[in-house]
């Protein structure tokens, strides 16, 4: 017992530490779990060691993830980006598993059955690897965001056939094709028998269980739809991961989609966490040392295969080479969802002992390199979000065409809700403005309406000279990207010294760093909402109204230093 309290205090000592790091340097929380698996299991400190419970706990993980991602599931949102998911996923599927099934078959004389598995399990990228970065980065509306969105939303689906797929490979010989043909059909009986009940039944077992008021009740039953479904898919043949999908699916038509990815993401992200240990624990160190050549050799045939797979699509569908590098860079790694099917292709005998330690390691490393490699690879290319050279002229000719008239205007960078409204205020006053996105959609709905809003990323010194900021009275910095916002800061201040810069920022955390910049005023949203709140609270509580709103002006006059004259209540 004191044996078991140990690791486990062990391990959350690890996992607290290993976040933290993973936190700190702005990495995805699943590196950390993995360096934790590594580092404490049977192949490195064995202080933790592999069993029976702690695998059906991690395999649970896995269940939740594919449950979460069959709340993201949306008809609507395929049908927008159906030729980016179909054709560029299908076609990074297929060239991606075919070419590392030949090259596993042949180069390193495994079967052709080895070679399926271990082609589908590479062909897989880290979503939460790349989505996370691409938004912490702003790019998820760039056109290489879009495309590198794209072929993971068709992995994720591509997921569950593979489930099927890979017990059938496992049949012998003999019986390949009568297994498939089985596992088909099964597979689509039971699926249709679950939609066609769930679509039934769901709504009105949430509708029933939200008459009682209780969170708890709700989360009780979310969970008892997951494992129940789940429970469903393994009697039937199939994965729990699957039927763990299919009811995420189910339940993304209803009205209860929001509150049950709040009430589900804790058990999600521990099991999750608890499954990236158990991988790491797979890794055997010592063996990975003495075929050190082996597994540098499959890291860059697996980084440099699919990267050149993503820049041949690419290319061939007429994108701009510098997206298209970019695209390349983001979707060149292992994913999770690959470590789950090179695992199941482990647990059925499809490849040998020594084909999973090379192929788990390479995959592994890659995952581990794609933040680097994703960032260097923004970096170099320098592009504005979109385009290739020739493209980048068009739009800095298309900002100037729109900023040719403007004088004493103010630069508004980022059209979202808050620009909205800034805009809103100086057309009131008769300001003229030339607003900068990166939202294609947004920019073609405000230009229908006469605003004047153009393409462009306001963190590039071409863009923000086409806009005029040499002659503008002012800059605005609306998108909550810190990082980039104070690129925008750094860029207008070495121009324009004494121009004023207003910078909005979701955190106080923030403040400092744009201020030194060269920021003129700093508007913390999370300062603001408080301050309404506690005003709101002051007066739901009996503090007259105009007491209240002192506080507020007392508050704001001690963060911001350009209005301290209004806010300061009138001296008596």
């Amino acid at each position: 017992m004191h044996s078991n309290l140990l690791s486990i205090l062990l391990l959350l000592s690890a996992a607290v530490g290993a976040v933290a790091v993973a936190r700190r340097f702005k990495l995805p929380s699943m590196l950390g779990y993995l360096v934790i698996g590594i580092a404490l299991g049977p192949h490195g400190l064995a202080r933790l060691t592999e069993s029976a419970e702690v695998e059906g706990f991690a395999e649970f993980g896995i269940v939740f993830l594919m449950f979460s991602i069959g709340l993201e599931f949306s008809l609507k949102r395929l049908q927008t980006m159906h030729t980016l998911v179909f054709g560029f996923g299908s076609a990074q599927m297929a060239l991606t598993a075919l070419g590392t099934g030949l090259v596993t078959a042949l180069a390193y004389d495994q079967g052709w059955r080895s070679g399926i598995a271990v082609g589908l399990a590479v062909a897989m990228s880290s979503t939460a690897i790349v989505a996370r970065m691409l938004s912490e980065r702003f790019e998820l509306h760039s056109r290489s965001g879009r495309q590198t969105m794209g072929v993971l939303l068709f992995q994720d689906l591509a997921v569950a056939p593979c489930l099927i797929l890979l017990p059938a490979l496992a049949a012998s010989g003999d019986h390949l094709m009568r297994s498939l043909l089985v596992a088909a059909v099964q597979a689509i009986a039971v699926l249709a028998l679950m939609i066609w009940a769930g679509q039934k039944l769901l709504g009105r077992i949430f509708d029933a269980a939200a008459k009682y008021k209780s969170s708890e009740l709700l989360v009780l039953t979310t969970l008892w739809i997951v494992v129940g479904l789940s429970f469903l898919t393994a009697q039937s043949g199939l994965s729990l991961a699957l039927g763990a999908f299919v009811g995420g699916m189910l339940i993304s038509e209803t009205a209860y989609r929001h509150h049950v990815e709040a009430d589900i993401r804790p058990f999600r992200d521990i099991l999750l966490g608890l499954f990236f240990v158990t991988v790491g624990m797979m890794l055997d160190i010592q063996y990975v040392l003495a075929n050190a050549h082996k597994l540098l050799l499959a890291v860059i045939l697996l980084i440099g295969g699919k990267a050149t797979v993503m820049l041949l699509i690419t290319r061939v569908a007429k994108t701009p080479l510098v997206a298209s590098l970019r695209t390349s860079a983001q979707l060149a790694q292992g994913g999770e969802f690959g470590l789950v099917l090179i695992e199941l292709a482990r647990q059925l005998e499809l490849i040998s002992a020594s084909a999973f330690q090379i192929t788990l390691s390479a995959m592994l490393l890659s995952m581990f390199i794609a933040p680097f490699l994703i960032a260097r690879a923004a970096q170099l290319s320098g592009d504005m979000g979109r385009g290739d050279w020739a493209h980048k002229a068009t739009v800095i000719h298309d900002i100037a065409v729109h900023s040719l008239d403007l004088g004493q205007h103010v630069v508004i960078c980022g059209y979202g809700r808050t620009g909205g409204r800034i805009a809103e205020f100086l057309a009131l006053e008769k300001i003229p403005f030339i607003a900068l996105d990166v939202d294609p959609q947004r920019i073609a709905e405000a230009r229908a309406q006469g605003i004047n809003v153009v393409f462009g990323n306001a963190d590039r010194p071409e863009v923000l000279q086409a806009a005029g900021v040499a002659r503008a009275r002012a800059v605005v910095v609306t998108y909550p990207d810190a990082h980039s916002a104070e690129r925008v800061v750094r860029i207008v201040r070495g121009t324009r010294p004494q121009i004023p810069i207003v910078v909005r920022t979701t955190d106080d955390k923030d403040v400092a760093r744009l201020k030194a910049a060269g920021a003129t005023e700093v508007i913390p949203e999370v300062l603001e909402s408080s301050l309404l709140i506690a005003a709101e609270t002051l007066v739901q509580t009996g503090i007259p109204m105009k007491k209240a709103i002192l506080h507020v002006r007392a508050a704001r006059a001690e963060r911001y230093a350009s209005l301290r004259d209004f806010y300061e209540p009138p001296k008596k």
